[in-house]
């Protein structure tokens, strides 16, 4: 991450020298690539587009002496049943990692596709997890069996969930003593297959990163929502009548609720007047981090905006960043400190969100400011994500 995965792909792209070339990308980004072409080649030279509607309809010959380069993100490409008729073309992933689930439309359509060449641009591109690697591998022209794949790399164990109206409830998950096999042959044949592996800092030297916890007293409804499975709090009753909803309300009950974060907050705010880029999970806590901003400029990136008009104008403005929104592709490097108002529980959004600042033109040390909540769930997150592995609702079993 961090690397100008963008500027290697696109000159790759180019050196292929094909007469169609397809773009794959979250949706976010299709202006930063369109710019991005605009910015560094002659595009009177080829014949740049956005979408595809009608991609083969309306040139059913490409003129080879202008290329065209198409764009188009992952959520509209398996709508678009006329690209399974193209061939020999290169295709390009940003953010291949967005592939990893076999069972989604958007994958089992990009596996149909015939390109000639294949560009995947990931940071992360399983996170560690190596049972997500096999729609990449494939991908990539590794040609095995999801299966074989599995059985070869992967330690799986069966666990019980417990009695239903057919008997007991037996799902596949990794073994987390022992999760992998073959790994030295599992990276060997991802190598043979095109794949390669660079760190930051085996490429570049890039400013040094240090990272604070502010710790944070919990409201005393944290350990008695926990006991009791219900609390009213601020005229809203919370009940955790099953596992995901007791973990998603301790989680709020750590951050949105808690007024002793909020203070935390504020006083880190009003500590420097310097750019600041804070993550947040939820919508609630959005209304909460804004309360507490006194007479500062605003940036948003999340699923209903992305605004960077002050981020790239004003030295002293707020970028407030949804995890899925933006932890992943955005260029936030004229900032320098990032504030994790709440952890997210995925290491793959975790992982990506501390090199939106850390990357190709930061001048700058780079800070990063954990808002923990004292004996709380959120302690059992960072743990999990300091290790490298998701928080999964059986840490947070363990952990009560």
């Amino acid at each position: 991450m961090g690397l100008g995965k963008t500027f290697i792909g696109s000159e790759k792209l180019i050196q292929l020298n094909n007469t169609v070339n397809l773009i794959v990308c979250q949706k976010s980004k299709i202006d930063d690539w369109f710019n991005h072409f605009n910015d560094y080649y002659d595009c009177s030279l080829y014949d740049l587009r956005i979408d595809l509607f009608g991609f083969l309809y309306d040139i059913p010959h490409p003129d080879p002496r202008f290329p065209i380069i198409g764009i188009i993100n992952y959520d509209l490409i398996w709508r678009r049943p006329e690209l399974l008729k193209l061939s020999n073309f290169t295709l390009l992933l940003d953010e291949s990692s967005l592939i990893q689930n076999s069972t989604a439309k958007r994958t089992k359509f990009i596996l149909k596709l015939k390109p000639k060449n294949v560009i995947l641009l990931s940071g992360t591109p399983c996170s560690g997890k190596y049972e997500h690697l096999w729609t990449q591998s494939k991908l990539l022209g590794w040609n095995i069996k999801k299966s074989t794949y599995e059985q070869q790399y992967i330690n799986w164990r069966l666990l019980d969930l417990g009695p239903r109206a057919f008997g007991p409830r037996m799902v596949r998950i990794v073994d987390k003593k022992n999760p992998y096999k073959n790994v030295e042959r599992l990276k060997s044949k991802l190598r043979e297959n095109g794949a390669l592996f660079k760190k930051t800092e085996e490429v570049m030297d890039l400013p040094e990163q240090t990272f604070i916890n502010v710790r944070c007293k919990p409201i005393p409804q944290y350990k008695k929502f926990l006991k009791d499975k219900i609390i009213k709090i601020n005229d809203r009753e919370l009940v955790g009548d099953t596992r995901l909803t007791l973990r998603l309300y301790a989680r709020m009950l750590c951050g949105q609720y808690n007024p002793n974060k909020l203070e935390a907050l504020e006083d880190l705010i009003n500590s420097t007047n310097d750019r600041l880029i804070i993550f947040y999970n939820f919508n609630e806590e959005l209304d909460q981090i804004k309360s507490v901003i006194k007479d500062r400029p605003i940036s948003y990136i999340n699923g209903s905006i992305k605004d960077l008009s002050n981020y790239n104008n004003e030295d002293d403005s707020i970028t407030l960043v949804q995890y899925q929104a933006g932890s992943k592709g955005h260029n936030l490097q004229k900032a320098n400190k990032i504030i994790y108002f709440s952890p997210t529980e995925k290491c793959e959004d975790w992982m990506q969100s501390i090199k939106r600042i850390h990357r190709i033109g930061q001048k700058n040390n780079c800070f990063y400011y954990k808002l923990i909540t004292e004996g709380t769930v959120e302690e059992g997150i960072y743990r999990a994500l300091e290790r490298g592995t998701d928080y999964t609702d059986e840490l947070f079993r363990e952990e009560i």
